[in-house]
């Protein structure tokens, strides 16, 4: 199994996911219109902290009956793969039926995957038994609810998915929380996570000044200008260490 240093896990953790994407800029490797899931994906426990971890991608589809096998048949294959990741995995469904008609996952494949390791789970369909999967305290990233499962079925295994606008691939490195999700690129994610950091320091100037009970115009602009020359300064960081 591929291994990803823990303690970079860790650092990522701390981060809310806004952070992450705002420093993933500082890189310049991406479009800051791709890389993160669009508004269709929503948190369906808002008040659980960050998680970070790899995808373990599959299809699914709930709108016909089975003609052959069992419709949660491939569980078994899922959490077999989950030994290919290089670290925790996040289940990544996409859902094939547009729109959703069943619900893509409830109790028992949440507790079945947190059996197995699993740290959260995102669907482009929906969820059910949300009081029993948040006492799970496993988060779930899901379009909607739905009370029924129909004929659920998982068709592929461990190949790309597109959920919420992005291509997510077997062992993507995901960023998860109430604010949404984002990938990271892995060749950044060491240096995302030591320079997040600065990039909160960086913002912290402004809030401060704000919150201190005697902001002025001037002092405002003072402020956001050394705000935004610690953030220029960690952009060209980055930008050298990339060359």
């Amino acid at each position: 199994m591929p291994t990803f240093a823990p303690e970079v896990l860790d650092k990522l953790r701390t981060f809310d996911t806004t952070t992450i994407c705002n420093v993933i800029e500082l890189f310049e490797v991406r479009p800051r219109t791709a890389g993160y899931m669009d508004a269709r994906i929503k948190a369906c426990f808002p008040a659980m902290p960050p998680i970070v971890g790899f995808a373990a991608t599959a299809t699914f589809r709930a709108s016909a009956p089975l003609r052959e096998g069992e419709g949660y048949g491939s569980v078994q294959m899922q959490i077999e793969h989950f030994a290919d990741l290089s670290g925790p995995p996040i289940v990544v469904f996409q859902d094939a039926d547009d729109p959703s008609v069943a619900a893509t996952v409830g109790e028992l494949m949440c507790t079945t995957y947190q059996a197995f390791g699993a740290v959260g789970l995102i669907t482009s369909g929906s969820g059910r038994d949300l009081d029993r999967v948040r006492a799970l305290n496993f988060p779930v990233y899901a379009s909607g609810v739905c009370c029924a499962h129909g004929y659920s079925q998982i068709l592929q295994i461990h190949m790309p998915v597109h959920v919420g606008g992005v291509a997510v691939h077997p062992d993507d490195l995901l960023h998860c929380d109430s604010n949404g999700v984002t990938t990271i690129p892995v060749e950044i994610a060491a240096e995302v996570a030591d320079i997040g950091y600065d990039f909160v320091a960086a913002e912290a100037v402004v809030l401060d000044a704000l919150r201190s009970g005697n902001i002025t115009p001037k002092s405002h602009a003072e402020a956001r200008k050394e705000s935004g020359e610690r953030i220029e300064k960690l952009r060209q960081q980055v930008s050298r260490a990339q060359k």
